[in-house]
């Protein structure tokens, strides 16, 4: 808040967990911020086991950037970027402790999800049926996502 009105974004304090409008925003930003930081790493990582022979190679016969990096290089990334896509699919559907320890799935409902949703039938309802539905959908949710990231971009690597 410190910031945005020092910078004159906005005129008064906003609540950022306590306002329905806002919490979601807040939640997505935490979110945002905490799981970047392991992608980056996977694609330095990556970037650097690139064969430098197949780059040159390119380059010498006329490729341009935009081709050494679409025909060589995304290629080369592609199982990085695989493994990326369904562990932060996964992660995303985790989500379950920040929203517990900012928010409880409030104010009024606006940050509650699937997860939140699976807790709150299991452990405050004792749904328990409920609740396990609940899990085994998320699973299969989870499964088929996987499946459909393992087709698009399971492919091999071809250069």
């Amino acid at each position: 808040n410190f910031v945005l009105k020092s910078s004159h974004i906005i005129s008064q304090n906003i609540s950022w967990l306590g306002d329905k409008n806002w919490a979601l925003l807040a939640i997505m930003i935490i979110l945002l911020t905490t799981s970047v930081g392991q992608p980056i790493i996977l694609y330095i990582a990556a970037m650097g086991n690139i064969d430098n022979s197949l780059v040159e190679a390119a380059r010498v016969d006329g490729a341009t950037e935009f081709q050494v990096f679409w025909k060589i290089k995304w290629p080369s990334l592609l199982p990085t970027t695989l493994y990326i896509a369904i562990i932060t699919t996964i992660n995303s559907f985790q989500c379950f402790a920040l929203i517990q320890l900012l928010t409880s799935g409030g104010p009024n409902y606006s940050t509650s999800t699937l997860m939140y949703y699976l807790y709150e039938k299991a452990f405050q309802l004792t749904e328990y049926g409920y609740a396990n539905t609940i899990g085994v959908f998320l699973a299969v949710m989870i499964a088929i996502v996987s499946f459909a990231q393992f087709k698009i971009l399971g492919n091999d690597v071809e250069y």
